[in-house]
């Protein structure tokens, strides 16, 4: 089995990206994803579909290369293109073998590079070769923080601007993680409002809101986040609700005026339990939550 996984490792060193314009991201990033989705354990056979959610993973880890990379990311392109890695095989939407990138709707994995993603060493050598080979400095050290990947032992002694450019490359990983993960959490649905839409250009509703604002608390731990629709983030933030410490909306009433003939009110939402996540260790902090109801909520005092 080790000599398998080398001979993968191998094949990941050496991917056939365009070098053109600089080291095209597109194959390495959609490999970051799917050591992601395998670490998660959301890679439950060798068949992986293209979908919304996989397109929006693919965008967040995008947003670490975008500074040289101004075209949209487009997760079709490697999602079809890696097939000529052997790593795994394109299929239509029938499940035959697919030549065109417009016509590509699944992938399946090769046995061997299944069996391999169940591995933790695996992955974390993988993850290592894929950022280490095609991603300038900065880059790396954000999509070591990003995957959740163990960065080599680096002894070298950095100037204080050198640190400080790490220090803000690893700040960047978190809070593309922090996206990623509260996003996921709740399925790409408002907490609020239980909207959810995603597009296959990677795009989704709702954004990963801070309870307790980050410019503040330098914290990007998910249980610090909900996931809401641009409406319901720029309402929270303002203060016109919050979450009471069985999860239930509480609403500021005598704080704004309202009228949506067309959809329901924020006033109609008080009481409502707020859409978690299944996992109940990304629920929001209890204490984040008691944290904005004495510093933003406009309404009666809660404890």
């Amino acid at each position: 089995m080790a000599h398998a996984y080398d001979r993968i490792i191998k094949k990941l060193a050496k991917l056939r990206v365009d070098r053109s314009k600089g080291i095209a991201p597109h194959k390495p990033l959609l490999l970051l994803v799917v050591l992601e989705l395998a670490k998660s354990g959301l890679l439950d056979d060798p068949f992986l579909k293209l979908t919304p959610d996989l397109a929006f993973r693919f965008s967040v880890y995008w947003s670490i290369v975008a500074h040289r990379r101004p075209q949209p990311p487009d997760v079709r392109l490697p999602f079809h293109h890696l097939g000529s890695s052997k790593l795994w095989t394109p299929l239509t939407a029938e499940g035959k073998p697919s030549n065109q990138r417009d016509l590509t709707a699944s992938i399946r994995l090769s046995d061997e590079f299944f069996a391999a993603l169940q591995s933790p060493s695996f992955r974390q050598a993988a993850g290592y070769t894929l950022i280490s080979n095609y991603f300038e400095h900065a880059e790396q050290i954000a999509l070591y923080e990003l995957a959740g990947i163990e960065p080599p032992d680096d002894t070298a002694v950095l100037d204080e601007l050198a640190a400080q450019a790490d220090r803000e490359a690893r700040a960047a990983g978190r809070t593309a993680r922090f996206r990623v993960d509260v996003v996921a959490a709740y399925c790409h649905t408002c907490a609020l409002t239980g909207y959810r839409i995603t597009t296959t250009t990677g795009h989704s509703i709702v954004d990963a809101a801070h309870i307790r604002p980050f410019a503040h608390s330098r914290n990007d731990d998910p249980r610090n986040g909900i996931a809401l629709c641009k409406n319901s983030h720029w309402l929270f933030d303002l203060g016109l609700w919050s979450v009471d410490e069985d999860y239930r909306v509480i609403v500021a009433h005598e704080a704004f005026d309202e009228d949506c003939p067309m959809q329901s009110s924020l006033a109609s939402m008080a009481g409502n339990r707020l859409i978690l996540p299944r996992d109940r260790r990304l629920w929001p902090a209890v204490k984040h939550l008691a944290w904005h109801r004495r510093k933003c909520f406009l309404g009666p005092m809660r404890a």
